[in-house]
């Protein structure tokens, strides 16, 4: 979340507000390309320095210059030519829709709490519990892939998980309502598909490493509220994470996080009873 976030800013910084003149305005023959070519790529430090915060008593590596370098790159190219990460998963998703079917598949939709559950709890993930989180995204990005990441792969239920970098104001201001509208589209989505939804709470957060001018416990507990309300009202699945891991002002407990944000090993062990549980609820409607 926090590259992701310094990325963003360096790209807003150097849009203009100015509206161009048509001479720059993209020509048709863009339409015909892809923004896949070439597949984007987490360079190997970085991949190595996240993995590592999961093991016990690892000491993370050293990212190298040169991959953070590379990653910046690749992510302002990447919010330029695909802002909702449409190619993120798109080979992954095709290898699935020409594997052998999975009856009871289960894909997460989320961000990079989503996407570390893959390090966290990797026992939980395969072809039939499929990881579709990525780093940074808010909601209305999620929104736009949905069909692919989601839908496409034809699963039983979906698992969501989302909002907290909305508040974080990753992609730009934004409104609660906002937020609620668009896991709402999602959750319409999914059920015009017959796809049971697992709604999850958003988990708590009292700080941000990477946008600390906000205090966003307030904005998690109402957007909570929300989901709870908004789950019973359309007969979904909750996974109910936040009383397990939250102090009583609203923080993350200390010894389950990374950085008060993202969960550790322990933390999404705590997670793992909560999540075992929703799915069989899912898989049993």
């Amino acid at each position: 979340m926090k590259h992701l976030a310094a990325v963003l800013t360096l790209s807003l910084a150097a849009c203009s507000t100015a509206t161009p003149p048509a001479t720059v305005l993209p020509p048709v023959s863009a339409l015909a390309g892809t923004p896949c070519d070439p597949p984007l790529a987490v360079p190997a430090s970085i991949i190595a320095s996240v993995r590592s915060r999961f093991e016990e008593g690892a000491t993370p590596p050293a990212i190298t210059e040169a991959d953070r370098a590379a990653y910046t790159s690749m992510g302002i190219a990447q919010s330029k030519n695909d802002w909702a990460n449409l190619c993120y998963f798109r080979a992954d998703n095709a290898k699935l829709a020409v594997g052998s079917a999975e009856p009871n598949r289960v894909v997460f939709m989320g961000d990079s709490i989503t996407q570390s559950w893959l390090f966290g709890d990797s026992a939980l993930f395969g072809p039939a519990t499929v990881n579709r989180g990525i780093s940074g995204q808010t909601t209305p990005q999620m929104l736009l892939r949905f069909r692919a990441d989601v839908l496409g792969l034809k699963p039983r239920a979906v698992h969501i998980m989302a909002g907290v970098n909305d508040i974080a104001g990753n992609t730009g201001p934004t409104t609660i309502e906002d937020i609620e509208s668009n896991i709402a589209s999602m959750v319409e989505l999914a059920k015009a598909h017959n796809v049971t939804v697992i709604l999850a709470t958003v988990l708590p957060a009292a700080t941000f490493t990477w946008a600390p001018q906000f205090k966003p416990a307030p904005s998690v507990a109402k957007l909570n509220a929300w989901i709870h309300a908004y789950a019973a009202e359309q007969n979904l699945v909750v996974a109910n994470y936040f009383p397990a891991m939250a102090t009583p002002d609203g923080a993350m407990k200390p010894e389950l996080t990374l950085d008060g944000v993202h969960p550790n090993k322990a933390g999404y062990a705590v997670m793992a009873p909560i999540t075992r549980a929703a799915m069989q609820e899912a898989l049993a409607r």
